[in-house]
């Protein structure tokens, strides 16, 4: 490891780091537009310049470009550096619009940042400014080409670190261009990283442009729910609105992107039409009166039909917390059927998958980046797990050999591969760090099991944000899938919570209660509905496809948005304590609430034996632990 001085404090960093990240790593922030941890370097912008004292190399040098090496003296504030920084800024200002009060990246602008660093507050030049045409990039994304700085980071991602071919740069000189041949909705998933990666305001989220600037946010860490892989995410909202949801660096996760589907998924959370108010038989209640009535009709059920016929139903996309409390109400009250899958195939496939993770063979998307050598079957990543195939990707680019089999989505991977019938016909034997991305197919698990792979790590899709927390359960709690249920038998009354089943049911089952936050069609067909608070508006655990916790928190109030009403809908303008549909609650706290009105002490994960007690130690700033890891997990 090389040992350095950066400004008179010594530092050593590890072998390949250059000069910038060694500065970084001390709090020294050097001006720089083109680098990124992620894409490397470039040395396009000019901006991070140094002055080298001593060492191999002397004089005025790029920090990104040059690795750090044994006896290097750097000043990042000598008068020559310092003056260079400042003259190539300016000169990449002599065309931006100085639009910062009517920019909608004002505020997170790394242009504005380091445009001050640099030195550089006064416009010298007034002659006629270059202009472009902007571009229709689609519903997601706007385009401002005016305020481009052609540090190339967007292209960079586009088509080498994502793999997309219609976006580019043309032009030469003074006259480069970024964008497509022609106006049209980008094709790649990942095309949303363009707004975080973007160091000015060229490309913005057109979903939320114009409705705040950053320090009006409410934000905080959070996991996205759209697939099993728990990529890390900074939803920001106001008013009650879910605006925006952009990445969090996570290396052993996500990195530092996520792709479309959960940067822009926000719809159902903001929708005039997503249920919030408590219903008895149809008629709107107050939270209290709601759980009241569950009380009493569950006493006359359990009478009436005995706790066998009682069946407690979650799903995958339920948080860990609420996935115990689901087991603990099936505890307390006795029920004879305990589900969180649907389907018995499904359920069947991700308690095998789970059955064969350990702490040695699970695969992160980070160790899938490392590979030296992946295996695709019985899954369509770019449905399934978007940012697999990214990671996938960049495995490929270090010079990974990929092959797939079976159900993969093959025409339109972001990778070359090679197809192959079998696993059997695939060279593990001849890598270093194999892989094999497996979805929970019954197929490809057993096909998994029939073959001996020693030293394969596994990374197994799941079906849903935490299908690998509610498998362990389903397991320790001897439950079964709902279809299973009902071919039983047994089943005359349901509680189901945040549960997706069919709307159609035998007439002989009473829905007793659903608790959801999603218009689903049993609402219908329910005695009892309670609206329950979605992902970003409460604290929870989601346990990834490796079996990482991670923790989410709580990015926003519930309750009716204040923007989109329509009149009928607009609530009533009186003075009240909580906002008109803000008195829902989590899924894990309505079970609590119905548990104390059961008799039930009233109790949290620590009261719910050692197991899943250390989910209350996790802490969402974290890149989470794996469960293999506790002592006393699972």
């Amino acid at each position: 490891m090389p040992r350095i001085i950066i400004d008179n404090i010594p530092v050593e960093v590890p072998d390949g780091t250059n000069l910038l990240e060694a500065a970084r790593s001390i709090g020294i922030t050097i001006p720089h537009f083109c680098w990124h941890p992620a894409l490397g370097k470039a040395g396009a912008c000019r901006a991070c310049a140094v002055m080298m004292l001593e060492g191999p190399v002397k004089g005025i040098q790029m920090s990104c470009m040059l690795p750090a090496q044994e006896g290097m003296v750097v000043s990042t504030g000598d008068p020559e550096a310092v003056a260079l920084r400042h003259s190539v800024i300016e000169w990449l200002m002599i065309n931006h619009p100085h639009d910062c009060p009517v920019c909608d990246e004002g505020g997170e602008c790394q242009l504005q940042d380091f445009t001050i660093a640099g030195g550089h507050s006064i416009r010298r030049y007034d002659g006629l400014k270059r202009t472009h045409v902007n571009q229709y990039l689609g519903e997601q994304i706007e385009h401002e080409m005016n305020r481009c700085i052609q540090c190339y980071r967007c292209v960079r991602f586009y088509q080498e670190y994502a793999g997309g071919t219609d976006f580019g740069v043309t032009g030469r000189a003074g006259s480069v261009y970024f964008g497509r041949q022609q106006d049209g909705q980008l094709e790649s998933p990942f095309s949303g990283n363009l707004v975080d990666i973007c160091p000015t305001g060229v490309f913005t989220d057109k979903t939320a442009r114009f409705r705040a600037r950053y320090w009006d946010y409410d934000m905080a860490p959070s996991i996205c729910p759209g697939c099993s892989l728990g990529c890390n995410t900074v939803p920001m909202a106001r008013y009650r609105e879910l605006l925006k949801t952009t990445a969090r660096r996570n290396d052993a996760v996500n990195g530092w992107f996520i792709c479309d589907r959960g940067r822009f998924s926000k719809a159902a959370v903001n929708s005039p039409d997503r249920p919030r108010l408590a219903l008895v038989d149809g008629e709107a209640v107050s939270m209290d009166v709601a759980l009241d009535c569950l009380r009493e009709r569950l006493a006359g059920f359990l009478e009436l039909d005995g706790p066998e016929g009682l069946a407690i139903v979650g799903s995958p996309r339920m948080s860990q917390e609420a996935a115990v409390m689901a087991a603990r109400l099936r505890e307390i009250t006795g029920a004879g059927t305990l589900c969180f899958f649907a389907e018995a195939e499904q359920s069947a496939a991700t308690a095998a998958a789970v059955a064969l993770l350990t702490r040695d063979n699970a695969a992160s998307q980070e160790d899938v980046r490392r590979s030296d050598l992946i295996a695709v079957m019985e899954c369509d990543l770019l449905s399934d797990a978007p940012m697999m195939a990214l990671a996938v990707r960049q495995a490929w680019r270090n010079g990974a050999r990929v092959y797939v089999s079976g159900r993969s989505g093959v025409e339109v991977l972001p990778f070359e591969f090679e197809t192959v019938r079998a696993l059997t016909d695939i060279p593990f034997s001849s890598a270093t760090n194999p892989v094999l991305i497996c979805g929970a197919d019954r197929k490809g698990i057993d096909s998994i099991r029939s073959t001996s792979l020693e030293g394969v790590k596994l990374a197994l899709v799941l079906n849903g944000p935490n299908a690998f927390g509610t498998a362990l359960l389903a397991g320790g709690q001897e439950a079964v899938s709902f279809s299973e249920a009902l071919a039983d038998g047994r089943i005359k009354g349901i509680i189901t919570l945040e549960a997706d089943l069919p709307s159609e049911l035998p007439p002989e089952i009473r829905v007793l209660a659903v608790a959801d936050w999603l218009p689903t069609r049993l609402i219908a067909a329910t005695e009892i509905f309670l609206p329950v608070t979605s992902w970003v508006e409460m604290d929870g655990t989601y346990i990834n496809h490796e079996g990482r916790a991670q923790r989410f928190t709580k990015v926003m109030h519930p309750g009716l948005p204040i923007k989109g009403l329509s009149p009928e809908l607009h609530p009533p303008r009186i003075h009240r304590h909580d906002a008109p549909g803000g008195d829902i609650l989590p899924t894990g706290e309505i079970v609590l609430q119905l548990l104390e009105r059961l008799g039930s002490e009233r109790t949290d994960l620590t009261g719910c034996g050692d197991t899943w007690k250390f989910l209350t130690l996790l802490e969402a700033e974290s890149n989470g632990f794996l469960i293999y890891e506790r002592n006393n997990g699972p």
